[in-house]
């Protein structure tokens, strides 16, 4: 059975701005989402961007961790950034092994000796298109039954545009050179994607519309009306109307590897499987 210490990326506006649109918190949808692929795992949350986070003692008692998204920027340079900063430097030193989406690669990256900042080629909203693994990513266990290109949900607009030194970047796409990373740091080490392959569709659509202003400055929608009827139709995907689902996958071009939880989830299952198989032997 799993131990895994799971820390929310975001501070505790964004947290509660969260839940309001969703029902939870980013950490205990990463739960749900773990619990859901590895059974009797045990969970525990931790804020870190909060300065009176009750954080772990030590790291010992955990097998693994895990960093969500956050709507923080690792250039601000906030206390809320360090904090987290600094607690992954933590547990990459005491060798713990980390997954990570989103801001979590961006925290890991940064600690490693790489750059995160916004992209040039513009943000990813919604989904990021046709990602394809590089050479190391092809037989890499993280996108272990990857095809030979997919979509996956998507919303950042800062990312990792300089690997730290050694990192072995598994997987890019026309708008983003580093969509899937490995990166070892003193004993420890990371698997991540800037993508968003805990979200479910429903839960995608809750997060466009809380970034509609972005979206909208970004001149992918005239307006926030725009934004929600498009999140709408995200959250129409989820196939409980078999027929509307079928169109509207249809309309946004949208295959399995984003319908199917199994699918959409693979790189978490990846990691849980590789962590699992490390605990027993």
């Amino acid at each position: 059975m799993l131990r895994l210490l799971i820390a929310d990326g975001n501070d505790r506006a964004a947290r509660g701005r969260h839940v309001a649109a969703t029902g939870r918190t980013s950490a205990e949808s990463y739960a749900a989402v773990v619990r859901a692929l590895a059974p009797g795992t045990t969970c525990r949350f931790v804020s870190p961007a909060d300065a009176d986070a009750a954080l772990p003692a030590g790291l010992d008692d955990f097998d693994g961790v895990i960093f969500t998204g956050s709507t923080l920027k690792v250039s601000e340079g906030t206390p809320e950034v360090t904090r987290q900063l600094d607690l992954m430097r933590a547990a990459l030193e005491a060798g713990r092994p980390i997954f990570g989406s989103c801001w979590g690669v961006q925290v890991a990256a940064t600690v490693a000796g790489g750059k995160a900042a916004e992209n040039p080629r513009g943000p990813e909203y919604g989904f990021a298109r046709a990602i394809t693994p590089t050479e190391e990513g092809r037989t890499h266990p993280l996108l272990a039954g990857r095809p030979a290109a997919w979509d996956a949900p998507a919303i950042h607009s800062d990312a990792v545009l300089q690997p730290p030194p050694g990192a072995r970047v598994l997987a890019g796409n026309p708008k983003l050179g580093i969509q899937a990373i490995e990166i070892r740091h003193g004993t420890g080490w990371f698997w991540g994607t800037q993508y968003h392959p805990e979200l479910d569709l429903d839960e995608l659509a809750a997060m466009l519309r809380l970034c509609d202003t972005a979206l909208v400055e970004a001149g992918f929608a005239e307006d926030a009306g725009a934004v929600a009827a498009y999140a709408d139709e995200i959250a129409g995907l989820d196939g409980s109307d078999t027929g509307k689902a079928r169109r509207l996958a249809w309309r946004h071009g949208i295959g399995p590897e984003v319908l199917e939880a199994a699918l959409r989830r693979r790189e978490i299952g990846n990691f849980l499987a590789h962590l699992s198989t490390s605990v027993d032997g």
